[in-house]
């Protein structure tokens, strides 16, 4: 047993010498994250790096990413598939929609505090989705060092377990969304209204009115288009479901 720690602590030296100082920090920190150790550090120092406008040549985090989202994409249809052998199509579209949106990536992201890897330090303002698109990119490198199985043992084992995933079941992904599958079931019309508005401090604003036939609803305000909507068919949502029970036993979350 002693000569067992002897080696292991001399293979973690002669490692740690192979390394850089950003390398080891890196490393150590995914073996946390990961729950085993890291073979080839390179591919998680470009899931890390972020584009450099000025040298578009240079490896940056976006071709993992890509490759993350469809590695993610197949594991998760994969496990729910086997996990719900009764569901239909609808339903197992739905469930994977509301595990892999850029929101809930965005918190698994945030929750792994994956920012404080970046390989440098920038005074630029990171994007709303940074935290995600590392995810996914981890994922990408992840599965090039370990291949499938071990890729998929480390999701589901430690990254995006069936527990956390259960809990998204009953959650409203798009409030915009489920109005129009509500509406249509009822044959209603549902329509949004989206303009700017300048403020006071003359920042833009958009604001955006939901209409239930000729009916006004609801309305928002946000910073985007896409942001007004949503709220605003959220407010809608919460009006109607008093009225008309939507989501019937079901629990908003």
């Amino acid at each position: 047993m002693e000569l067992q720690k002897y080696f292991s602590k001399f293979l973690l030296k002669k490692r740690k010498r192979k390394l850089t100082e950003r390398d080891y920090f890196l490393s150590t920190e995914l073996n946390k994250i990961l729950g085993t150790e890291v073979q080839n550090v390179a591919l998680y120092r470009e899931a890390f790096s972020l584009k450099n406008s000025s040298k578009n040549k240079d490896s940056n985090y976006e071709r993992l990413e890509f490759l993350g989202d469809s590695v993610l994409g197949t594991i998760i249809s994969c496990h729910l598939f086997q996990t719900y052998p009764q569901a239909n199509e609808g339903y197992l579209t739905q469930m994977k929609s509301k595990i892999v949106n850029r929101k809930n990536l965005n918190k698994l992201g945030e929750d792994l505090k994956l920012t404080d890897l970046l390989q440098k330090q920038t005074s630029v303002a990171l994007g709303e989705n940074i935290s995600g698109n590392l995810f996914e990119a981890l994922i990408g490198a992840v599965y090039l060092d370990f291949q499938y199985e071990i890729c998929r043992k480390i999701i589901l084992d430690r990254l995006l377990t069936p527990s956390e995933m259960n809990k998204l079941e009953n959650k409203i992904v798009s409030y915009k969304g489920l109005l129009l599958e509500w509406s249509q079931k009822k044959k209603l019309n549902i329509k949004y209204e989206t303009c700017e508005e300048i403020q006071v401090n003359r920042s833009i604003v958009f604001r955006c009115h939901v209409w239930l036939g000729d009916e006004k609803i609801a309305n928002a305000t946000e910073t985007s288009k896409k942001k007004a909507e949503e709220k605003a068919a959220q407010r809608a949502f919460y009006i109607l479901n008093k009225k008309e029970n939507i989501l019937g036993n079901s629990k908003a979350l």
